[in-house]
């Protein structure tokens, strides 16, 4: 099975909002960011592909996560952003995040100016090319994908 295969597979295993939400995302993402790599890590507690410069875990810098309810965009140098309009949530030592709903938040001309930061604030990405998808990770054992009642 290739990586696009199993990648549809993880999504399929979540609501059909969620799937349409995070496919939207996704694709936006993509089409703005055509050379990156995109990092699968099928996890614990959500499904998240990374975008990155690199093979390695380290060169992410943004990332959709697959939740029950919602998909999120994290920054994973969001402490470094400027945020004007305070949309990062979060107060780790790194990473910030803003919750996609709607999704078409992710496309918010204040949210663009954070993606554009964050590209910005990581190694170049390759100038040509179409981006590898590289699934990295499969938890064995995983919280529901779906609401549960």
């Amino acid at each position: 099975m290739d990586a696009q295969a199993q990648l549809d597979g993880f999504i399929t295993k979540y609501t059909p909002e969620v799937v349409a939400d995070a496919c939207a995302a996704l694709a936006f993402l993509t089409a703005r960011l055509p050379t990156a790599l995109r990092l699968v890590y099928d996890n614990y507690n959500a499904l998240v592909i990374g975008f990155a410069s690199g093979e390695k875990a380290s060169d992410a810098f943004l990332s959709i996560a697959l939740y029950p309810r919602y998909v999120r965009l994290f920054f994973l140098r969001g402490v470094d952003l400027e945020d004007p309009d305070h949309l990062l949530e979060g107060n780790g030592a790194q990473v910030r995040s803003i919750k996609l709903m709607p999704v078409s938040r992710i496309e918010a001309p204040e949210v663009c100016a954070l993606i554009d930061a964050a590209v910005a604030n990581t190694w170049p990405l390759p100038e040509s090319g179409e981006g590898t998808l590289i699934i990295k990770s499969i938890s064995p054992s995983q919280r529901p994908r779906r609401p549960t009642a």
